[in-house]
């Protein structure tokens, strides 16, 4: 009866020793399973990113940076265009101001005007000035004075050209046109004549001068003084 009591003690004691052993052995895996999760949440993972390097791509592909912003456009220049020159100074006349000393009136050069005389038999006092900031000068050469639609044309009064005259400031130059110098009636009744400095002068000007008869016209050379203007015959 001892000994099977015994042999019952015995095997309680080793089955208690072996449920130990078991329930140890289980605790020291749950405890290194627990301990292993949270060894790897507490260091990040590889693909995760730093939150700088997620910053940089972000602002990578929001647009163009501001070099790309600032670029100058393509065949842009920062030389200042040339502007165009005051004067021609060519013959032609240039009616721009700023002309040079020296250069040949052209009729876009002058201020122009006229006045009926009777001085003659009747005549036109045709007068010329430069205009504000213009110096040029009327060669010793005759008016070019035409009539009409044919282009009819004075011709000259004076067996010589006169001399050159510098226009500037209150400079004024005459000369004095009769647009009839025969004695029978007829002729092209007109309202304006047409002048310009020389037959090359590219800009004609048209001027009034009220109702006139025009035969066989004539016209003087260019004057400083009006009374020298008057086409006696």
């Amino acid at each position: 009866m001892f000994g099977n009591r015994n042999r019952r003690s015995a095997l309680l004691a080793s089955a208690a020793l072996v449920g130990g052993a078991l329930l140890m052995t289980a605790c020291q895996d749950t405890d290194g399973s627990v301990d292993s999760g949270a060894a790897q949440s507490s260091s990040p993972s590889a693909g995760a990113g730093s939150p700088s390097a997620s910053a940089s791509e972000d602002a990578a592909s929001d647009g163009p940076s501001d070099a790309a912003w600032n670029a100058p456009t393509s065949g842009a220049s920062d030389e200042p265009a040339a502007s165009p020159s005051a004067g021609s100074g060519s013959g032609g006349g240039s009616g721009s101001k700023g002309s040079s000393v020296g250069q040949v009136c052209g009729a876009n050069d002058l201020s122009w005007s006229t006045r009926s005389e009777s001085q003659a038999g009747g005549y036109i006092l045709v007068m010329a000035k430069a205009k504000s900031g213009i110096t040029c000068v009327l060669p010793a050469a005759l008016p070019t004075v035409a009539f009409g639609s044919d282009g009819t044309e004075a011709g000259p009064v004076e067996q010589a050209v006169g001399k050159q005259i510098t226009l500037s400031g209150g400079t004024v130059a005459y000369a004095g046109v009769n647009p009839k110098t025969t004695n029978t009636d007829g002729g092209k009744e007109l309202d304006s004549i047409i002048v310009a400095v020389g037959n090359e002068d590219p800009n004609p000007v048209s001027l009034k001068v009220g109702t006139i008869t025009v035969d066989k016209p004539v016209v003087t050379n260019w004057h400083t003084a009006p009374k020298d203007a008057v086409p006696f015959n």
